[in-house]
């Protein structure tokens, strides 16, 4: 059964760091995109960063670029937030796609785990 599980979520001030964590089983992740996303109350979902299986490529929002950090280790995918702002407040989900492109969906989905940047 695929599952993708998120964790590391939690109250931080802002300018401060979390790491989250997606552990991932029932499928092989090197052979899959592992993407990041966030919904905040009364936005939309959007997709903060991407992984690809093939060479690791990386891609982010603009509004999080150079401030977090994807990466994928066996089974587990990290996205290291640093300099978080309350703005960065949502839940966070990882999600499994064939890779970053935009060309297919995300099919697997994880739970989330809330972030809440508040002094």
């Amino acid at each position: 059964q695929v599952r993708l599980v998120e964790s590391g979520g939690g109250l931080v001030q802002p300018g401060g760091s979390l790491r989250l964590s997606c552990e991932t089983s029932g499928f092989t992740l090197d052979d899959f995109a592992i993407g990041w996303f966030r919904q905040a109350p009364g936005k939309e979902r959007e997709e903060v960063s991407c992984i690809s299986s093939s060479d690791g490529t990386t891609k982010y929002a603009g509004a999080v670029k150079g401030r977090f950090t994807v990466a994928r280790d066996n089974s587990k995918v990290y996205l290291q937030m640093n300099s978080l702002k309350p703005e960065d407040t949502a839940i966070y989900y990882c999600a499994r796609n064939p890779d970053c492109t935009g060309r297919y969906y995300f099919d697997w989905w994880g739970q989330g785990t809330q972030v809440t940047v508040s002094a």
